[in-house]
């Protein structure tokens, strides 16, 4: 969707367009909800830029209050997404469940990235939100890395804490704390990569985590 027009010329337009449907913004938003009320989380946040883009936005905007309404128990917040990356840096504390747009969500999880040490620490799942027995994807924020690879210097503790979140979901929520817990111990302990203050290499850390796990049956 979109394109250009006289591209490459002092009179060039481009355009994209933002895409929703009732249906799709919805699935997100209760399982946000779902996921607040399953974890005893007590509020969901949901941010858009409505004020900007009252149609595409609006509709996350008024979808969000109504299905709140479906979970009386749970307190709905709304906020816009450049006040999100605002009050993320002031008192990220705050949040603990965020549901966003893709494009949105793309940016705001880099900076909570960058509270949990940076890319090399940030695990993510791609699970399909209203069926989580359809198949899903588990992958480090920072994906394959290319420039890192075959150096000894990429931090693999974001991929082990998404065989974690691969393991909750797959009904072993107790592997997930497990494999935390070593991870915190990494970090405290300087098991770990430069990038979390540590001297190690890629592999002498999965050697360390391997190691824990041994002890840790």
């Amino acid at each position: 969707m979109g394109g250009n027009f006289k591209r490459g010329t002092p009179d060039e337009i481009a355009i994209n367009e933002d895409l929703n449907t009732r249906k799709g913004v919805e699935r997100l938003i209760v399982a946000g909800f779902e996921f607040a009320k399953a974890h005893g989380h007590k509020a969901v946040h949901m941010a858009d830029k409505s004020n900007a883009m009252p149609y595409a936005h609006g509709l996350w905007h008024r979808t969000f209050f109504e299905v709140a309404k479906r979970y009386p128990g749970i307190e709905a917040k709304h906020v816009y997404v450049d006040a999100l990356c605002l009050l993320m840096v002031q008192d990220p504390s705050q949040f603990r469940v965020v549901v966003t747009c893709n494009l949105f969500g793309d940016i705001v999880t880099d900076l909570g990235a960058a509270f949990q040490g940076g890319l090399g620490m940030a695990a993510s799942a791609n699970v399909h939100a209203s069926d989580p027995s359809r198949v899903a994807m588990f992958e480090p924020v920072h994906g394959s890395a290319p420039p890192l690879a075959g150096k000894d210097v990429a931090n693999p503790l974001a991929s082990v804490l998404t065989v974690g979140m691969l393991l909750t979901h797959l009904g072993m929520p107790e592997e997930e704390r497990r494999l935390e817990q070593i991870v915190a111990r990494a970090i405290a302990e300087k098991k770990c990569t430069r990038d979390v203050g540590g001297e190690l290499g890629t592999r002498a850390v999965g050697d360390w985590v391997v190691g824990e796990l041994g002890h840790a049956f």
